[in-house]
């Protein structure tokens, strides 16, 4: 019985498992003789409570968790261990957002302000935008911006400070470029998101920035001190965002279950929902007089697509109409038009259409803008500051500029090597427009 007894024991105590080279075995002062039996294991030692550390908690072994190291002449099998790294793992604070390097969220790479850019830039950047076509359309690259290590989703332009270009990016990064500056065009490297970010608006308050990401996150962050003024967290990814037009204090979000939400960046609270089964929201537009948007969704059934476009009603939180774009493909992008009561419809079919903004809002079924591919990418379109023109992404890389009036190709600018996903109007200079691409590029053309 002894014997059974202390194999038994021996087995189930100590797991049996090799003996690790810092928990050596203990030391004999020699060999024993061939016909005695082995002794029997060890006995975990009896440990004292030592008053100094917290109470033990309910889910660990009161004995483990107010225990010390064992010394390093026993050996502990690793059943022991396992519970001793828990028990130890457990003690230690919880890390805050307080307590996280500053640092690693933000770096301030170069200057915000536009005493360094060149001459002609800083001239035609006081000028005030003359109204009408620009008398040419832009084609000449200006500048070449590198810095992103993955694609990039979007760029905006900044209304009060013209100098500054953000773009929102597939490697968890917001990056902020002085464009034209003669030293550094790396102005800013905001990293609060921990995932990837879609969407970038710069507040129409001037100095702050608002992006959206997969973090089921929105910001909104100081790009001067580098500091986030206010985190808008939803049970979704988010996919896009933007700023009411006639209320600087309030954005629309959309996100990967088809939420739409309007938040107050004061109280950082939803003050309006729009409800119905949609699916993933690939884009939102305001009207310019912030009474109505529209969102596009990937939700379609059958040959037709069901609440592909809706136009909602903001006061009302009810759909206008949700049979404004009947063909069989989904939309990655709309715009309003800024004077016309019309907006555009980039549409994976390879195209884009065009469909009124007042009731009943119909598509226009004898004119499209062709001759770009979509192909699955995220391509976005954008107006000139006229609206005269209409400038599309493409998946070939390149830039295609149509007349608006009659859909005619007007220019196409060879960009990127790889697809080319967003294209922006300069507010200020009418002949100048950034575009980004899905290998992590800016190129900025004049």
């Amino acid at each position: 019985m002894d014997l059974l007894s202390a194999a038994y024991s021996a087995t189930s105590d100590e797991d049996d498992d090799d003996l690790p080279s810092s928990f050596p075995p203990p030391a004999t002062s020699s060999p024993p003789p061939a016909t005695s039996f082995a002794p029997p294991p060890l006995k975990r030692p009896r440990w004292e409570h030592q008053p100094h550390l917290p109470p033990p908690r309910p889910f660990l072994q009161p004995p483990l968790h107010n225990a010390a190291p064992p010394s390093s002449g026993r050996y502990v099998s690793k059943r022991e261990r396992a519970l001793l790294a828990a028990s130890s793992a457990s003690l230690l604070p919880p890390q805050t957002t307080a307590e996280l390097d500053s640092s690693d969220m933000f770096v301030a790479a170069g200057s915000i302000t536009d005493t360094n850019l060149r001459a002609d830039i800083l001239h035609s950047l006081r000028r005030q935008p003359k109204p009408g076509p620009s008398k040419s359309m832009p084609s000449k690259l200006s500048v070449s911006l590198k810095g992103h290590t993955k694609a990039i989703n979007c760029v905006d332009w900044s209304a009060t400070h013209a100098h500054l270009l953000a773009s929102a990016g597939m490697d968890h990064t917001v990056h902020v470029w002085n464009v034209w500056d003669k030293g550094n065009t790396i102005a800013r490297v905001l990293k609060h998101h921990t995932a990837a970010v879609k969407d970038v608006r710069w507040s129409l308050h001037g100095s702050s920035l608002l992006s959206g990401g997969l973090d089921c996150s929105s910001q909104l962050v100081d790009i001067v001190e580098g500091k986030v003024i206010k985190v808008f967290k939803e049970e979704q990814a988010v996919e896009v965002i933007k700023f009411d037009p006639s209320n600087p204090n309030i954005f629309l979000s959309g996100g990967s279950k088809g939420s739409l939400r309007l938040w107050d960046i004061r109280s950082g609270l939803v003050t309006k929902e729009f409800h119905r089964s949609l699916g993933a929201v690939l884009d939102i537009e305001f009207s310019a007089d912030g009474r109505q948007f529209i969102s596009s969704t990937d939700t379609t059934r059958s040959n037709i697509s069901e609440n592909a476009i809706i136009v909602w009603d903001v006061l009302r939180q009810v759909p206008l109409s949700n049979q404004v774009y009947t063909e069989a493909f989904t939309c990655t992008c709309v715009r309003y038009h800024p004077h016309e009561a019309s907006f555009v419809a980039q549409s994976n079919g390879n195209y884009i259409a065009i469909c009124s903004a007042r009731p009943p809002f119909k598509l226009n079924k004898y004119m499209r803008f062709e001759g770009h591919g979509v192909w699955g990418f995220p391509i976005k379109c954008n107006f000139s500051l006229s609206g005269k023109e209409l400038a599309s992404g493409s998946s070939d890389g390149s830039i295609y500029i149509y007349d608006y009036k009659s859909a005619r190709p007007l220019r196409k600018i060879e960009a990127f090597k790889e697809a080319c996903t967003d294209v922006v109007y300069h507010p200020v200079m009418p002949n100048v427009i950034a575009s980004c691409s899905w290998a992590g590029e800016i190129s900025v053309f004049e």
